[in-house]
């Protein structure tokens, strides 16, 4: 009788779990479940459908818990499989969205008395609300010299943990006095699973600024913001857990609710995109994961720490036992094109669309791929929701330039698909010139890693070989091959990736020809990069403005 596991993974729209074949990795069983909240950006709706500040990116947790409730019965209904034969589970989530719950993991969102109050809710990946509060960390730990700076690329971004703890602090003073915990999305769920308070290594390190056996001192913390650091070590205690371990088993509840044995062993949350470097078996050194779908992620690790500026974070254990692990990123790839489609493309393209029974992205791509990189003229910007990776910087804004009144639509769909990969090129040079080897690139990710126009153009650009995981569910793949490892069917998270993934090596390949093209728009692309990135404020000002008059 053959061994499963459960691999659920928290998306920002949705949660989907997939049952895995421990031998090959195969999926047996699937279900995806919407948030029924989505991401709350504009109004509170889950509350009294107040308007949200700008920057705001808020969840409900009631929509975590309906994922578990619903995903996983019916996952495991459609296998086939005996629940009897399930020995592991694993989740990943959205990392830095954080959670501010009471001392029993209680979200304070659902308390009467904050159900109307934005802060209490979840504060996700991509809220950028704690810009200020950023600002004002990095400021003080330049001053003060803080030898943590370097491991996040000697900035801070306003989508960890730490920022939107301190604007909560600042902004909601009589709410975050009834903060008992201050949590990573990915911890509170194991922490609701099994009944017992985790924090993931991986979570921790990148997301939460711990390093070295300990996070910032309160001293640097009250230098921020008075009073603050005398109060988060408390909210943020608990026992670290190392990834691939075991946070206990399902507790009666949760096994009942989930039509699970109790006794199914729960692994170590993980962020959504690092359960991706096992899912593509890119777990040695020199592999680069390319996590490419609304947002996207380049992991690496290395044997050594090396600082490099412009990184999102550098951990000790981060993505792989034993290795230091690299994360940098964009903020918008798949989201770019989305809005470009449902905004600014014209009536007739969206008709034509329909008539010939394609998306409107495959329309445009079908109108502009037998052109020549750099036909139209075109270099765009892909800081339409801030830059990540290497400027880190939420207040930076996206750009076109180079646009005629004879520009087609498909003309500056393809700039915008052409920046994102300018983007990712940028991320890995810079961990390259920093000493951090990059010589195989694996992508995995949502539905543009099945757009064969993108991935070549994606090859083309980088100027490297691009090998593709096989599985289209590569996150929650991925957090079932560690639910493997804490139930011990492998030993180590190597020995389950090689077993339990496929990957289609070399899928593509660059063409010399629009290589060589495409060398000559990203000299184009830095020159932008450089000229708003670093020497004119212009960016800043429209935010400043934006903000001020919203």
């Amino acid at each position: 009788m053959g061994t499963y596991v459960i691999g659920i993974d928290f998306g920002t729209l949705s949660g989907r779990a997939v049952v895995v074949d421990t031998e090959d990795g195969s999926i047996k069983g699937e279900a995806v479940h919407d948030y029924a909240h989505g991401v709350m950006d504009r109004q509170l709706t889950a509350g009294d459908g107040r308007d949200l500040p700008p920057g705001f990116a808020l969840q409900d947790s009631h929509d975590y818990i309906d994922v578990l409730a619903s995903v996983v019965p019916q996952a495991v209904t459609r296998s086939g499989v005996d629940p009897a034969q399930i020995v592991g589970l694993g989740i990943d989530a959205t990392s830095a969205t954080v959670v501010f719950c009471d001392a029993e993991g209680i979200p304070l969102s659902w308390k009467p008395e904050f159900a109307n109050n934005p802060h209490a809710y979840v504060k996700l990946w991509k809220h950028h609300g704690a810009a200020a509060q950023a600002a004002k960390m990095l400021e003080v730990a330049r001053r003060r010299q803080e030898p943590w700076l370097e491991r996040y690329g000697s900035v801070i971004s306003s989508e960890l943990l730490l920022p939107k703890a301190i604007e909560t602090y600042e902004e909601a003073p009589s709410l975050f006095d009834q903060v008992g915990a201050v949590t990573d999305l990915l911890d509170w769920i194991t922490w609701q699973l099994t009944g017992q308070r985790f924090a993931a290594e991986g979570s921790r390190g990148f997301k939460s600024m711990f390093q070295d056996g300990s996070f910032p001192s309160p001293e640097y913390l009250n230098e921020v913001s008075p009073g603050f650091g005398d109060r988060y070590m408390k909210l943020v205690d608990a026992p670290v857990a190392h990834l691939g371990s075991s946070v206990g088993h399902l507790r009666a509840s949760m096994a009942r609710m989930m039509g699970l044995p109790a006794d199914v062993v729960v692994a170590a949350g993980n962020i959504d995109a690092h359960v991706m470097v096992a899912a593509c078996n890119a777990v040695r050194p020199g592999q680069l994961t390319a996590i490419i779908g609304t947002s996207s992620c380049y992991i690496v690790n290395a044997h050594e720490f090396h600082p490099a500026p412009g990184i999102f974070g550098a951990v000790d254990g981060g993505t792989v036992a034993g290795l230091w692990g690299y994360e940098s990123g964009q903020t918008a790839v798949g989201d770019i094109f989305s809005w470009y489609v449902n905004n600014y493309v014209t009536g007739e393209d969206h008709d034509a669309a329909g008539a010939a029974g394609v998306s409107v992205n495959e329309w445009l791509t079908n109108k502009m791929k037998a052109d020549a990189p750099g036909a139209s003229g075109l270099v765009a910007l892909d800081w339409f929701n801030g830059n990540r990776s290497t400027l880190n910087d939420a207040t930076l804004s996206g750009m076109i330039v180079g646009q005629t009144l004879a520009t087609p639509s498909e003309d500056v769909y393809r700039a915008l698909l052409e920046s994102t990969a300018f983007g990712a090129r940028a991320i890995i040079e810079n961990y390259v010139s920093h000493g951090i080897a990059v010589h195989d690139v694996v992508a995995g990710g949502g539905g543009l890693v099945d757009d064969a126009f993108y991935m070549q153009m994606f090859a083309d650009v980088l100027g490297m070989p691009v090998s593709v995981s096989a599985s289209r569910q590569s996150g929650a793949l991925g957090a079932a091959i560690f639910g493997a490892v804490a139930a011990h069917v492998y030993p180590t998270l190597e020995a389950a990736a090689n077993a339990m993934t496929t990957i289609n090596q070399n899928a593509y390949l660059p063409d010399p020809e629009r290589a060589a093209a495409y060398n000559e728009l990203y000299a184009i692309y830095q020159d932008l990069y450089e000229t708003f990135g670093h020497q004119k404020d212009v960016m800043h000002r429209l935010y400043a403005l934006r903000t001020r008059n919203a």
